[in-house]
């Protein structure tokens, strides 16, 4: 009779174990697509950063090459 009610009590805690662990993953759900999106945000950022500084260093570079082509000129 004690090892029914162990094995009952077992199961039974196991089961509470593994709906704990369910509501804690569907709590855990919506933080991770929030921490997910601000990753995204962040690497959009970072290359449109980088596509900015990319762009602005080609400028620089022409405007120095127009400079220097112009004074060897004069």
């Amino acid at each position: 009779m004690a090892d029914s009610a162990n094995v009952n009590r077992f199961a039974h805690d196991a089961q509470s174990r593994i709906t704990a662990t369910t509501i804690g993953m569907d709590a855990l759900r919506p933080i991770m697509h929030f921490q997910v999106w601000m990753l995204r945000m962040w690497a959009d950022s970072i290359e449109r950063f980088a596509g900015n500084y990319e762009k602005a260093l080609d400028e620089t570079a022409t405007i120095t090459e127009e400079k220097s082509a112009k004074q060897r000129a004069a």
